[in-house]
Formats: C-alpha cells, sequence, structure tokens
C-alpha cells in the first residue's frame, strides 16, 4: 500500500494546471450508454474513479480507451445490463448508470451503493424518481432491478437537492416521453456542465444551474465530443495548499466563477487573489486569520472543501467555527489533525477550530478523499515528516497530486 512522505515547511511557488473535473466527468461517462456509438470526451482526468467507470463501462459491453486526458467510449456492443457491487461499493458514483441504462437500454441491475439496506439513503430520490416516470423497480439481493419499455414525463421535486439524484433523472429523461420538470434541482456548475453535454447530443434540457430543470425527451440522441470543466475542487484544493505555506501560486486553466463561496473565505482569512491571464495567482499572508463557515449546496461553501479549510484554520489566528450541513460523517479526519498537534472539538455536527502556531509531522491516515487532500495540506505546512498513509483515497478524486506538489517546491515522495 503506497503513502505519502511529506517533509513540511516549504513554501509552494510556480504555477500549476487544474485538471478537468471529476465530478463532471463520471456522469459524462455515463451519458455515453443513452447512445450506440463513440462518443469523446476531452479534458478526462486521469483518476482512479474514472479508470473504475471505465471498468463498469466494460462490464457492459462498452469500449473504453483513455489517453493524455481524451476518452472515447463505444457503446456499439453493450449488452449487459449490470453494475455489480465490486465496482459500486467502491465508487457511488456508479448509480449514474442506472437512468441511462434504463432509459435507453430498458432495463438496469445496480448494487446498491455499499451494498446498504435503502432506508434515508440518498439513492431513494434516483428510484422514486424513475418510478414517477413510469418505471419498474424490484429490490433483489442488494441490487436495484428495473425495466421500463420507454420512460415518460413527470414532474419530480426533490426533497433536498442532490447532485447525483438530478444528474441520474436529467439523463434519463432526455429519452422520456414528454417533458420532465425537477424541481429544487442541484444548481452545481457538474450540473450545468452535464446538461450541456447532452444539448449537444440533441437533447433538450433549459434551466440548469436554476432550482427547476426541465427535460423535453427526443427520441434519439446522438454521440458527443465535449470538454469537461475545469475541477472546481482540486482549484480550491490548490488555492488552500498556497494559502497554508504562505506560499505564492498561479492556477491555470481555472474557472474562477465557480468558487466564489471560497475565494470570499480565503479572502477573509488574509490571502490575496490576483486575475491573470488565464488562470488566478493566489498569494498566501504570513498568518492566517480565523474565520467561520458553513457547508451549503451550490452556490454555497462546498462540504468537499471543508476538510481542506479546516486544515488551514488549523494554523490560523484565533478560533474558527465549522458547520457541515451535507455529510454527518465529514468529520472523520478531525482525529488525524489532532495528531499533528491541531486544538479541534466536535459538537452536534460543529467543528470549533482553535488555531495553533504550528503543526507537528507525525503517521496519519486518510479516511476518504478530501479527508486525504486536507492531511496532505496539513503535513505541507507542519514542522517535521508527516506520512499519509491510505493514499489510494487521494488517487481517486486528483490527478498527480504529489506530482504537481513537487513542481511547486514541495517535499512529497510516494513510498511503500
Amino acid at each position: 500500500m503506497e503513502k505519502l512522505l511529506i517533509k513540511g515547511g516549504r513554501k509552494l511557488t510556480g504555477k500549476v494546471e487544474i485538471s478537468g473535473s471529476k465530478n463532471a466527468a463520471l456522469p459524462a461517462i455515463t451519458a455515453s450508454l443513452l447512445v450506440s456509438g463513440k462518443s469523446r470526451l476531452h479534458r478526462v482526468p486521469d483518476l482512479a474513479d474514472v479508470r473504475t467507470m471505465g471498468r463498469l463501462l466494460e462490464r457492459f459491453g462498452a469500449g473504453f480507451h483513455h489517453k493524455d486526458g481524451v476518452l472515447e467510449v463505444d457503446t456499439s456492443g453493450v449488452k449487459s445490463f449490470e453494475a455489480p457491487y465490486e465496482l459500486v461499493k467502491t465508487m457511488r458514483a456508479s448509480v449514474l448508470a442506472l437512468g441511462p441504462l434504463v432509459a435507453r437500454w430498458g432495463q438496469a441491475r445496480v448494487s446498491l451503493p455499499g451494498g446498504c439496506a435503502i432506508g434515508a439513503r440518498p439513492i431513494d430520490i434516483h428510484i422514486t424518481g424513475l418510478e414517477k416516470m413510469g418505471a419498474k423497480i424490484a429490490l433483489k439481493d442488494g441490487y436495484v432491478v428495473a425495466r421500463a419499455k420507454r420512460l415518460k414525463a413527470a414532474r419530480i421535486c426533490f426533497d433536498i437537492p442532490t447532485v447525483t439524484g438530478t444528474e441520474n433523472l436529467m439523463m434519463a429523461a432526455s429519452l422520456a416521453r414528454g417533458a420532465t420538470v425537477l424541481e429544487n434541482a442541484a444548481r452545481e456548475p457538474e450540473v450545468v456542465c452535464l446538461a450541456e453535454l447532452l444539448n449537444s447530443m440533441g437533447a433538450k434540457v433549459s434551466g440548469a444551474g436554476g432550482s427547476v430543470v426541465e427535460i423535453e425527451g427526443v427520441d434519439e440522441l446522438k454521440p458527443p465530443d465535449y470538454s469537461i470543466i475545469p475541477d472546481r475542487i482540486e482549484s480550491g484544493t490548490f488555492m488552500t495548499a498556497a494559502a497554508i505555506t504562505g506560499g505564492d501560486v498561479v492556477l491555470k486553466g481555472v474557472n474562477v466563477e465557480h468558487l466564489d463561496a471560497v475565494m470570499l473565505k480565503l479572502t477573509e482569512s488574509g490571502v490575496v487573489f490576483k486575475a491573470q491571464a488565464g488562470g488566478i495567482r493566489v498569494i498566501g499572508p504570513e498568518r492566517l486569520g480565523a474565520n467561520d463557515f458553513k457547508t451549503m449546496p451550490y452556490p454555497g461553501f462546498p462540504t468537499d472543501m471543508q476538510a481542506q479549510c479546516m486544515a488551514l484554520m488549523s494554523i490560523a489566528g484565533g478560533t474558527s467555527i465549522i458547520h457541515e450541513t451535507i455529510f454527518e460523517n465529514r468529520f472523520m479526519h478531525v482525529a488525524e489533525l489532532k495528531r499533528m498537534g491541531a486544538d479541534i472539538s466536535v459538537q452536534a455536527g460543529v467543528a470549533t477550530v482553535r488555531g495553533v502556531k504550528a503543526l507537528r509531522g507525525a503517521e496519519v491516515m486518510a479516511t476518504d478523499l478530501r479527508a486525504s487532500a486536507s492531511l496532505v495540506l496539513a503535513g505541507l505546512a507542519a514542522k517535521g515528516t508527516t506520512i499519509v498513509d491510505r493514499l489510494y483515497h487521494l488517487d481517486r478524486g486528483y490527478e498527480r497530486m504529489d506530482e504537481k506538489l513537487k513542481a511547486l517546491g514541495a517535499s512529497v515522495e510516494r513510498v511503500r
């Protein structure tokens, strides 16, 4: 198992190219199931999650070729419609195959994410929406089994905004009969990216980026040739890396319009941003100021940046209050940050972070994707050596992060 060895205390300087968005690429890949033929996607990052999605598409019988950021998917040979547990358990986004399979091929058998019972899990929203669109759904042996001759339009109101739920039903509705309306839809840039991709395929999606999305179903779609948006979470992570090291870094290929909430909070903590041609320059202060923030659905502060900014606040001057309102178990990185000397207490979804003068290097363990990034950032700022275990979490969502950090002057090394 690989680990990351980090010798902290170096200011990051230089330029870094931001990769395409993981959370936009995954639904774009499953959208290829809406057609029979060759789809072409550009700026697709080389990530463990993308490779997992590739194995899933190949299990369906599709061709999958990814090189130098260009991904080609050939669905002309699709003959299986099962997403097995061994793939779905490693990546919940596999459920995004459900809508396209039912809409285009009339059937799907998709494992429940993590093998969990349905109950209050978010996949309920996907199933309820497809049932409203006429799909017959049964739960058998830990799998969702869905069938439909052709889906029909429906008006669907989400109890809470859900990104994958909005995306799944948006894809399904693109081939349904009639006009489907999704109310209280997710507004994230990745949803907008998928809508633009679908429209390039001949779909009729309007309102994406707002709370009401309308999809007028068409009889057939064509394979896309489309470029994925920049990854806003990778962008925010490198902004935070520059800030936590007191560095001076230029991010290239970033879309700052997707980062308003993150940049606002970083600015309030003393980080300076300067526009550059094709990117933005990030300058960290000598001492960060404490800041309070609450995670919210887009355009609010993203839950995917909470762990990284907690690492940042752990060395800020003063006390920061962090509210996590999206995921109830997203403070698992707290115990590992405390091993490095952070002063953090958690109660009922609220973390109180009392800034310390410096973190200390330690051996820590990543518990999830964004927690792994927070530990890497903490290691960059810490005195001494930090070893981050379970590096596979990081590789799920960051393309060659260690190499990019090295190019900025960090002392990082993969070890076994």
